[in-house]
């Protein structure tokens, strides 16, 4: 009995959420949705099935991934625009999480509880942002440019017109407002590299 409840709710949620697919079908952004939504069901530990479900329940069930689904139709072509601009009128993007529509991101941009995080940055493929975590200008001289695998962990600030080099992690509460080369992890106020290329080392950013 309780299988048979579990698959009505699952099928009345379908049709309720299942007017999000219009802009999908009409967007010529579907290859990045499509590689956000395997990357989303890989972190999340998602059951495996076909990508329309997978992306129905994103959408129904993490409402920080439908700021990034909007985010992707916004940069497609104009009548996927249209209909997305219709559908956040119902389907509300998430309050607590900015993703500026000015950033070029990368596929495979996954935000792990995205309470309080805002996002103005340039960032490769396959980054992860966790909650709290703050990317953007600190003055009008530009804002950062994150590479690809990059981790930005919860309370993080990434300021100014800096470079974030691929495979970096930024630890909890870094505050990070210089370069940080590739592959490093660094952690601190201000931030310093604690490892790079897999050595531990304490080294200043410069």
């Amino acid at each position: 009995m309780k299988n048979i409840i579990k698959k009505i709710w699952f099928y009345i949620k379908f049709i309720i959420f299942s007017p999000l697919l219009i802009a999908y079908y009409f967007t010529t952004e579907k290859e990045l949705i499509q590689k956000d939504v395997i990357k989303w069901v890989e972190c999340l530990s998602m059951e495996q099935n076909s990508l329309i479900i997978q992306l129905i329940k994103l959408l129904q069930q993490a409402p920080e991934y439908r700021n990034l689904y909007y985010f992707r139709l916004l940069k497609g072509n104009f009548l996927a625009k249209i209909t997305m601009y219709v559908l956040r009128i119902i389907y509300r993007p998430c309050g607590y999480f900015f993703l500026d529509n000015s950033c070029n991101i990368g596929s495979g941009l996954f935000i792990q509880h995205g309470f309080s995080t805002i996002i103005m940055a340039d960032m490769g493929e396959n980054c992860w942002i966790n909650q709290q975590v703050t990317i953007g200008y600190k003055d009008k001289t530009g804002r950062p440019k994150i590479g690809n695998n990059v981790r930005i962990t919860a309370g993080a600030k990434v300021l100014g017109n800096i470079e974030i080099g691929d495979n970096v992690v930024i630890g909890a509460n870094a505050v990070v407002t210089k370069n940080v080369p590739p592959n490093c992890v660094v952690v601190g106020i201000p931030a310093y590299i604690i490892k790079r290329d897999g050595e531990k080392v304490k080294q200043e950013l410069r």
